[in-house]
């Protein structure tokens, strides 16, 4: 979904059927191909006629990559963007490409050690065409879910020869505190999602990524349970949105309070040295007192619900984020909470960045009034020595 918001062309490899035809019923993917061949022709077509086109192929990615990489070099196929999502931290959930997919639960339970090892050995094949891909002048990225660091386990040497996203793209973002933001209508009601979507596009109406994004959410993504919405914000914003969805809910435009949180992929709150704070510029990968900090600056600030946890996409002992929840109820007090709260947590975000010696992160604390106790010290350093 995300490539064909873009206007692009895509194919999904899943080994399983069952998990490609979920993604089609929620208009995530749109089709699902079990003759590659055949995949590949309606995605090159769609590519040709600069067309938005997902096609979801069953096939397990150790097997498939290598062959796309191998028709790639004849020629055959013209390949521009690799990446993975497999969640790789347990390679008990990675098939070998010596099972099916309905031998995969009992041959994991009765070789769990076995299996293991022979997963480890498919990502690596994974990897390796990955990385030659790159070779090959394609753009490639990791989503993050230590599928190289477990092929680096299997003994290929070259695993880290591409980067995780955020490395890659996004912490220019979380330099300015951006990341997502989170909202979640109590009522049930959609229109109250509908109502925040406007008010959103109303309070930024300059943001083209935005609209853009809530035009297309509105359209494409289906709602799952309470109706919700995700958007990317930023320090200076979120605590300008949370303020406007109190003020929705005091004066009755929406029908009942609404849930104000994040993603744990975010820019302050997050040590995970495979994706949010892989290849920091200080060295600071797997400093865990950042994510603390976060949390007891949110509890601090008024937050309703406040969370430590383990894993995150990389596996217990990998990573330790910090989420953090508050509610629009409409009163003052509300509103007072959720201008600290949603201005101190995206800051720390800002503040994290500016002490890994991030200029982009520096330039914001200054422009929009950031302190950061560290940085003005070593300002004030600087400026005796001169």
């Amino acid at each position: 979904l995300a490539v064909t918001l873009n206007g692009g062309a895509c194919l999904v490899v899943d080994v399983d059927e069952t998990r490609l035809k979920r993604r089609q019923s929620k208009r995530y993917l749109d089709e699902v191909e079990t003759d590659l061949d055949t995949a590949l022709a309606k995605v090159t077509a769609a590519k040709n006629e600069r067309r938005a086109l997902s096609v979801g192929y069953v096939g397990n990615a150790a097997d498939v990559f290598p062959e796309l990489l191998r028709r790639h070099r004849a020629g055959e196929i013209s390949v521009d963007v690799v990446t993975d999502q497999t969640s790789a931290h347990d390679p008990l959930s990675y098939l070998p490409t010596e099972f099916t997919v309905e031998q995969w639960d009992a041959e994991a339970k009765a070789d769990p050690i076995g299996f293991t090892k022979k997963a480890q050995e498919a990502m690596a094949a994974q990897v390796q065409a990955m990385v030659e891909f790159q070779d090959e002048g394609a753009e490639v990225f990791d989503y993050g879910n230590s599928i190289r660091d477990e092929a680096r386990h299997a003994g290929y040497t070259r695993a880290f020869e591409f980067p995780g996203f955020v490395p890659a793209y996004i912490r220019p973002l979380f330099c300015e505190g951006l990341g997502p933001f989170r909202w979640v209508a109590l009522s049930g009601d959609p229109k109250d999602i509908e109502v925040t979507d406007n008010a959103i596009k109303e309070l930024f109406p300059d943001n083209k990524h935005l609209h853009e994004w809530i035009d297309a959410a509105q359209e494409h993504v289906e709602f799952e349970g309470l109706p919700a919405r995700i958007c990317w914000l930023g320090y200076g914003e979120r605590h300008k949105a949370g303020l406007l969805f109190n003020k929705l809910v005091a004066e009755g435009k929406v029908s009942a309070p609404i849930v104000i949180g994040r993603d744990h992929l975010d820019s302050g709150s997050v040590a995970s040295p495979y994706r949010e704070t892989e290849s920091m510029k200080d060295g600071s990968d797997a400093i865990a007192d950042w994510p603390l900090l976060n949390a007891l600056t949110a509890a601090s600030s008024g937050a309703t619900w406040v969370s430590i946890h383990h894993g995150g996409g990389v596996g217990i002992g990998r990573s330790i984020h910090a989420g953090q929840v508050s509610v629009a109820d409409g009163t003052d007090l509300a509103a007072e909470k959720l201008e600290r709260l949603l201005t101190n947590d995206p800051g720390m975000g800002v503040i994290r960045h500016a002490d890994a010696g991030y200029e982009r992160a520096i330039q914001v604390a200054d422009e929009r009034g950031v302190n950061v106790p560290m940085h003005n010290d070593l300002a004030t350093t600087r400026q005796a020595d001169q």
